[in-house]
């Protein structure tokens, strides 16, 4: 982006000038928003636990941040009871969490799938998270 220095008229205008790049500068700022991977239960009782999940995902967007929730994606086509489908989507779960910024953990019970989500994030040196159920940080 060019942003210039002189007015319409061709005359110098410091003032807007200064004013423009700040704006500029804001916008690319508030443009960035991380990818977060959202870890939280989906087996069990699904209907909650997937209401759960599209909440922290809607925290995570408050935060500025891009929530990447497989849980919520996968099952749209892969059948969770099936094993290859559940394979599958574990994989598939895997090479997105390796391009996010951070994991986000969210409640205190931690099934066999975030597990290893939480393993293979450790392993590659990804920030974690906990959050409680209320979108609390907990240290």
């Amino acid at each position: 982006m060019s942003i210039s220095k002189r007015n319409a008229e061709g005359y110098s205008d410091p003032t807007a000038y200064e004013a423009l790049l700040r704006a500029w500068a804001e916008d690319k700022r508030r443009a960035f928003r991380p990818l977060v991977f959202i870890c939280s239960p989906y087996a069990g009782d699904t209907e909650t636990n997937v209401q759960n999940a599209r909440r922290f995902c809607r925290f995570a967007v408050e935060q500025n941040c891009i929530p990447i929730a497989p849980h919520l994606l996968f099952p749209q086509f892969l059948d969770d009871d099936k094993a290859a489908d559940r394979a599958t989507g574990l994989f598939f779960s895997r090479v997105l969490l390796s391009k996010c910024a951070e994991l986000w953990v969210f409640g205190e019970e931690i099934s066999e799938g975030m597990a290893a989500e939480i393993t293979r994030a450790k392993y590659k040196g990804i920030p974690i998270r906990q959050f409680d159920t209320g979108c609390q940080e907990v240290c």
